[in-house]
Order: C-alpha cells, then sequence, then structure tokens
C-alpha cells in the first residue's frame, strides 16, 4: 500500500471514530433524564393531578431518548380510568401523555364500573357518578347483563319504571329490582312471556300498589305472585326451576 493510501485510510479510520464519539456524545446529551409531563385529553370524571399523580412512577429513573414509547403506553393503560393512550416526546426534555377517559355506564359488582362495551374497570379513590345502576353478574359476563339492562330498561320505560339494580346469578336466573324499591324475580326461563304478564299486571292492579310490594315473583307458569311489606314470608318457587 503506497503512503498516500495509508494516509487516506488513516484519516477515514480516525473521521468514523469521532463521528462514532460524536454521535454517542449527542445521545447523551440529549437522553436527559424526563423532567416535565404534559397531560392533554377531555377528562370529566378524574383530574389531571390524580392522572399526574399515577402516571409518575412509570416514568421514574427513565430517560428522554431511551424509554420505550410503546411499553410505557401498556403501562399508562392499566391505570385506573384510562381508556386509551397515546405517548410522544417533547423537546428537550418532556413526555406528553394524549389520554381518553373511560365512560362508566353502570356500577358492577359493587367494586367496579362498566363502560360503553360492558368491560369492567376499577375506579379506585375517584367517585363515580352517583346516577348508575347497580348491575351484577359472572365474571367474563358485563356485555351480556349490559345488553339485557338496555333492553329491559326500554321495555319497562313503558310502565314508567326504572330498574336500579340487574342481577345474573350463577345458575343463569336473572332479578331486578324497580325504582329503588320492589324485587322482581324472572328467573331463567321464558322470560319475554313473564314480562308480558308483569305488564299487564302492574297496569291492572299492581302500579298503584307499588310502595307496599316486597317482591314479585314471575317464575311460575301462570300468573304473577306478590310479597307485601308487613306480610309474612311464604314459599315462592325454587329459582333453579327457572
Amino acid at each position: 500500500m503506497s503512503h498516500a493510501a495509508r494516509g487516506s485510510l488513516v484519516g477515514l479510520m480516525l473521521f468514523v471514530v469521532l463521528m462514532v464519539a460524536g454521535g454517542r456524545a449527542l445521545w447523551l446529551w440529549l437522553d436527559r433524564p424526563v423532567e416535565r409531563v404534559s397531560i392533554s385529553g377531555e377528562l370529566s370524571h378524574v383530574s389531571a393531578g390524580y392522572l399526574r399523580e399515577e402516571l409518575a412512577p412509570l416514568i421514574q429513573g427513565r430517560t428522554w431518548l431511551s424509554v420505550d414509547l410503546g411499553e410505557l403506553r401498556r403501562e399508562a393503560r392499566d391505570v385506573e380510568w384510562l381508556a386509551e393512550v397515546r405517548v410522544s416526546r417533547e423537546w428537550p426534555n418532556a413526555l406528553t401523555f394524549e389520554l381518553v377517559e373511560q365512560v362508566p355506564v353502570a356500577r358492577w359488582n359493587d367494586d367496579f364500573l362498566l363502560n360503553p362495551e360492558g368491560q369492567p374497570f376499577a375506579f379506585g379513590p375517584v367517585s363515580p357518578p352517583g346516577d348508575l345502576a347497580d348491575l351484577a353478574g359472572p365474571e367474563g359476563s358485563g356485555p351480556e347483563v349490559l345488553a339485557y339492562y338496555h333492553d329491559l330498561s326500554t321495555r319497562l320505560d313503558t310502565l314508567g319504571l326504572t330498574i336500579t339494580q340487574l342481577r345474573l346469578e350463577a345458575r343463569g336466573a336473572w332479578r331486578l329490582q324497580l325504582d329503588d324499591g320492589a324485587w322482581v324475580m324472572l328467573g331463567r326461563n321464558d322470560r319475554d312471556a313473564r314480562l308480558a304478564r308483569l305488564s299487564a299486571a302492574w297496569q291492572r292492579q299492581l302500579g298503584a300498589q307499588a310502595s307496599h310490594i316486597r317482591y314479585i315473583d314471575l317464575r311460575y307458569p301462570n300468573g304473577v305472585a306478590v310479597a307485601w311489606h308487613g306480610e309474612t314470608e311464604t314459599g315462592g318457587s325454587d329459582e333453579e326451576q327457572g
């Protein structure tokens, strides 16, 4: 190799070393600790302060360039009340969280809320709206119970009734509470026919005596059984018979 060629090669190697060193220095200069978090999104139920407290531990010890935004997004979605999260970097040392809040449509099994898809989420220290229906059912039944709640609400609205509680039992039987008062034992089978009997009885007689009714049992082949407040408990149909 000639002296000139050898000199050119040495110069090229030195240039590469300087570029690598310079690039690493630039990376280290840019990859500083995250010092600021910005939160955006329409928030109706939770405050930005609450969310900032929940998100702060997720970025502790992470740096601006090295942080994996996809991983951070997945972790942030586990925060109570968050339905969707988008994360981006903001020059020079900040992260921006664009948040989509969960929409609560019902209470679920006492400790959770349901979103419009019937998926449960925890509400933590944030008080949920006070006018939500109280629904309950086995694990994984949220979509079914919520859909039936909407169906029943439409039917009973014609009678001027509101469902305040709806329960799906483990064996598949349904029961519901009307206007924070009387319970209706609907059971498992022939629910449409049973609701028709309830509607007829309510319009004929029961609606005028609603405040005196403890529960209405529709689980008989024909007719309606009514238990009244102050009345001695009597035997009813076996719920397992549906």
